[in-house]
């Protein structure tokens, strides 16, 4: 179906109105339709619908006094999420510099979102050769070490729904399951993965994970560079740099080892 440039035009100015809902709720407390509508300058039946849009998602509730609404649980949890996410980049942030500055190679801290590995921060080594910033990019699971770390401890059908079509990126990207399972297993018994030339032809990371106050994988720390630098007995000089500084990140998230 193809859609207009009216259509999208309508879409945009949904959204944003549904938007200025909840600022009008967050300024007011609570507020019933009629008064929304007049705020918005449009006709009940159309505040309505999209306050109706908004109870469906959980991010407006009615309160005790019927016909009116309050901000739901759902921003509750959105600012929930936001909130974890800033705290780990804050926490992460000196470890990541300082492990930059140790390795003289790029550090990426990623989490998962979907069916992604989600890049929060990036801090350059003296020696990286790239200035390709990756924060805020959504990078393939099975084809970066980060993505592989993620996923590492999650059992089906959750792993094959995150993961979902193994595509090829270069000749190195694993697109057997069953090659990708046997890493996923290496990376639980030796906590590091490795990705080398798999998303791009010439770059080579290696990653471990980051662990909340209940063990669970809630991040990844890569160390990434040029595959010409990347032979074994660099990777094995990284490896324990790279360890100390996600089992310190996840010490200032309250993690402690014998919680696994």
């Amino acid at each position: 179906m193809r859609t207009t440039s009216r259509d999208a035009s309508g879409t945009v100015q949904s959204v944003d109105r549904a938007v200025t809902i909840l600022e009008l709720l967050a300024v007011h407390g609570a507020a019933g339709v009629t008064q929304l509508a007049r705020e918005l300058g449009v006709h009940k039946s159309t505040a309505s619908r999209l306050v109706a849009a908004l109870e469906r998602r959980r991010l407006v509730e009615q309160v005790e006094e019927r016909g009116r609404y309050r901000l739901g649980v759902g921003i509750l949890k959105l600012a929930g999420a936001t909130s974890a996410r800033l705290d780990l980049v804050q926490e992460a942030r000196p470890v990541c510099r300082r492990l930059a500055s140790e390795t003289g190679e790029t550090v990426n801290l990623a989490v998962l979102s979907g069916g992604a590995a989600l890049y929060v921060d990036q801090v350059s080594g003296a020696s990286s050769l790239s200035s390709y910033n990756w924060v805020g990019q959504h990078i393939p699971i099975h084809a970066t070490s980060n993505g592989k770390v993620l996923v590492s401890e999650l059992v089906e059908p959750e792993l094959g729904r995150v993961l979902g079509e193994l595509v090829p990126y270069t000749p190195q990207t694993i697109t057997d399951r069953t090659i990708l399972d046997a890493q996923l297993a290496e990376v639980r018994t030796h906590g590091v993965a490795l990705a080398a030339d798999e998303l791009d032809v010439g770059l080579t990371a290696v990653a471990a994970p980051v662990r909340d106050a209940h063990g669970d994988v809630v991040a990844s720390v890569s160390v990434s560079g040029p595959s010409f630098r990347f032979g074994e007995a660099r990777i094995e000089e990284i490896t324990p740099l790279l360890r100390a500084a996600t089992a310190e990140i996840s010490g200032r998230l309250a993690h402690r080892p014998a919680d696994r």
